[in-house]
């Protein structure tokens, strides 16, 4: 019975050594992607070559 109970104790250690033991998690930031406005940038670019035009033609 002995034996028993000494196999019993050896295979639970046993496995938590093959297992990689106790580790503390690594657990990765969340990304956060922030939405642009996507009309201010749009009409930038327009505008800029309308008055570029316009420069152009006085």
């Amino acid at each position: 019975m002995k034996k028993l109970a000494l196999a019993a104790a050896l295979s639970l250690t046993a496995t938590s050594v093959f297992a990689g033991g106790l580790e503390v998690p690594v657990i990765e930031a969340p990304v956060i992607v922030e939405d642009t406005s996507s009309s201010s940038p749009m009409i930038v670019v327009p505008l800029l070559l309308l008055a570029v035009l316009a420069a152009a033609n006085r």
